[in-house]
C-alpha cells in the first residue's frame, strides 16, 4: 500500500481534467492526475470527437472523388482496407495521447493509472495494477466524464449491436445499418459508414434530426442524409430487437402507425450518453448528485463539498471537450483563491455531419421559446463565390440580433467547414459587437468568412451579393 500527498488531485484526464491538471501546475501546485484508462485524452481523444473526426475526413475524400467526375475529374472504384483505416486513426490517437503525457512530464504532474475511489473528503483510494494508493489531497476536481447510454430493452448482449465506442473501431462495414438516434453522434457516425459504403437507416423519435440545432440549420443536412442513406425516419420508434442468426430483428414503429419488421447486419445506438458519476465514492463526501447521475455544482464549479470541484459532462449541460476545458479553467481559478465564474452564454457547438452547423449563442428556437423579441438576418451560400468553388451552395449564415440595441445574441450556420468559422461569432457574442461591427470589419475575398460579413451587412440593406431590404446603418 503506497500513500501520496498532494495539494490537487485531478480524476479523470479528458480534455477538461488534464487542462486543468496542466494550468493548476502552471500555478504552482504539486497536482497528480488519475486516469483508468492507460492512454490519456479521455472519451474525446481515444473514442469520441478525435477519431469520429478523422472517419468522417477519410469517408468524405470517398465521397468527393464520386461526385468531382462533373468537375472533369474522374477517378477508379476506391479499395478500402479496414485494418489500414483503423491503424491510421489509432496513429493520430496514440500521438496526441502521447504528446499529452509528455507535456504532463514537463509540467511536474504525476499520472497515476487507476480507478479513483473518494474515501471521504481528504482521500482518494486509486486501484491499480500494482495495487492500491492512497491520496491524501487538499482539493479534488472530479472530471469522469460520460459514457454512452443503452436501454436495458436494446440491449440484447450481442455485439452486433454497438454503442460509437465499437462503431468507431469499424470491425467490418455492414450491408445494412440501423443508426437509432438523430442526434450529433447518430447522423455523425451515419456519414461515416454511409461513405464507406452501408445502407444507412435512421430513427429518430423526435420529429426532427439534430434536436437543438434551428430547424433551417438542420435542413440541409436532413436533405443531403436523404441522398446519401437509405432512409430517414422522424417520429419512429423501436418497439423491439433480437437475435436472428448473423443479423438483428429489429420491430419498429412509424409516425403513422405502421408497424414494420426488417433485419439488419449491425445497429448503432446512438440516443444519449449518461454522467460517470457511480463507483466513486462520492457519497462519502459532502458532494450532492442529482436524479439525473449529474454532480451538482455552482457557477464556480464547486459541489457541496468545501473541497471538491467538478467539470464537464459529469455535471451536466452542454457535452463538449471546449466546455469542458473552460470549466476547467474556472475551477482551478477559484481553488487558486481568484472569484471565476463559468458563463455559457457563447459555447459554441459543432456538429460535423454534411454539410457542418455551427451555432453559439441564443437560437432562434431559443428566442421563441423565452418570447424575447428579436431580428433575423441571414445570407444564403450560394451568394458566396468560395462556397461555388467548393460545389457547395447549400450553406446558410444567420444572425440573431437584439432590436433596441443591434448586439449580436446568437450566430448560426451550415455548410461546408462552418465549424472552422463559429469561433468568430463566439467572440463577437462576448465582446458585445453589434451587427454594425461585424458588417465593418473586413473580411478576406474569397472565403467563407465573408458570409458572416455580408449577413450583418444584409441587417442594413446593404449586402453585395444579395438584394434586401434592412434598416439604414
Amino acid at each position: 500500500m503506497d500513500s501520496k500527498e498532494i495539494q490537487l488531485v485531478v480524476v479523470g484526464a479528458g480534455p477538461g481534467g488534464y487542462a486543468a491538471a496542466f494550468y493548476a501546475a502552471d500555478q504552482g501546485k504539486r497536482v497528480i492526475l488519475v486516469e483508468k484508462d492507460p492512454q490519456l485524452g479521455g472519451v474525446c481523444l481515444n473514442r469520441g470527437c478525435i477519431p469520429s473526426k478523422a472517419l468522417l475526413h477519410a469517408t468524405e475524400l470517398i465521397h468527393e472523388a464520386e461526385i468531382s467526375a462533373q468537375r472533369g475529374i474522374s477517378f477508379g472504384e476506391p479499395r478500402i482496407e479496414l485494418d489500414k483505416l483503423r491503424d491510421w486513426k489509432k496513429g493520430i490517437l496514440t500521438k496526441l495521447s502521447q504528446g499529452i503525457a509528455f507535456l504532463a512530464q514537463k509540467r511536474g504532474v504525476e499520472v497515476i493509472t487507476g480507478r479513483g475511489y473518494f474515501e471521504d473528503s481528504h482521500t482518494l483510494r486509486v486501484e491499480t495494477s500494482a495495487g492500491q494508493q492512497f491520496i491524501k489531497f487538499e482539493q479534488a476536481l472530479i472530471a469522469t466524464g460520460s459514457s454512452s447510454f443503452k436501454p436495458r430493452s436494446l440491449d440484447l448482449g450481442n455485439p452486433r449491436i454497438m454503442t460509437s465506442r465499437q462503431a468507431l473501431d469499424v470491425e467490418e462495414i455492414p450491408d445494412e445499418l440501423l443508426v437509432i438516434g438523430g442526434g450529433y453522434i447518430g447522423m455523425e457516425l451515419g456519414f461515416v459508414y454511409s461513405g464507406l459504403g452501408s445502407q444507412v437507416t435512421v430513427i429518430e423519435a423526435l420529429d426532427s434530426i439534430l434536436a437543438g440545432a434551428d430547424a433551417d440549420l438542420a435542413k440541409p443536412v436532413a436533405e443531403n442524409a436523404k441522398k446519401r442513406f437509405k432512409e430517414i425516419r422522424t417520429g419512429a420508434k423501436v418497439a423491439s430487437m433480437a437475435t436472428a442468426d448473423s443479423r438483428i430483428k429489429v420491430v419498429s414503429k412509424l409516425a403513422d402507425g405502421t408497424q414494420l419488421e426488417e433485419l439488419y447486419d449491425r445497429v448503432l445506438i446512438a440516443v444519449g450518453r449518461r454522467p460517470n458519476s457511480e463507483n466513486l465514492g462520492i457519497e462519502n463526501t459532502k458532494a450532492e448528485i442529482n436524479d439525473q447521475g449529474f454532480i451538482e455544482v455552482d457557477s464556480r464549479q464547486r459541489t457541496a463539498d468545501p473541497n471538491i470541484y467538478a467539470i464537464g459532462d459529469v455535471v451536466g449541460g452542454a457535452m463538449l471537450a471546449h466546455k469542458a476545458h473552460k470549466e476547467g479553467r474556472v475551477a482551478v481559478e477559484n481553488i487558486l483563491g481568484e472569484d471565476a465564474e463559468f458563463q455559457d452564454a457563447a459555447i459554441p457547438a459543432v456538429v460535423f455531419t454534411d454539410p457542418e452547423v455551427a451555432w453559439c449563442g441564443l437560437t432562434e428556437a431559443e428566442a421563441k421559446e423565452q418570447g424575447r423579441k428579436v431580428e433575423i438576418s441571414k445570407f444564403p451560400w450560394a451568394a458566396s463565390g468560395r462556397s461555388l468553388t467548393y460545389d457547395r451552395t447549400d450553406g446558410l449564415t444567420k444572425l440573431i440580433i437584439e432590436p433596441e440595441t443591434e448586439r449580436i445574441l446568437g450566430v448560426g450556420m451550415v455548410g461546408h467547414g462552418a465549424g472552422e468559422l463559429i469561433a468568430e461569432a463566439a467572440l463577437a457574442i462576448e465582446m458585445g459587437a453589434t451587427a454594425f461591427d461585424l458588417a465593418e470589419t473586413v473580411h478576406p475575398h474569397p472565403t467563407l468568412s465573408e458570409t458572416i460579413m455580408e449577413a450583418a451587412e444584409a441587417y442594413y440593406g446593404s449586402a453585395t451579393h444579395v438584394l434586401g431590404k434592412g434598416r439604414k446603418k
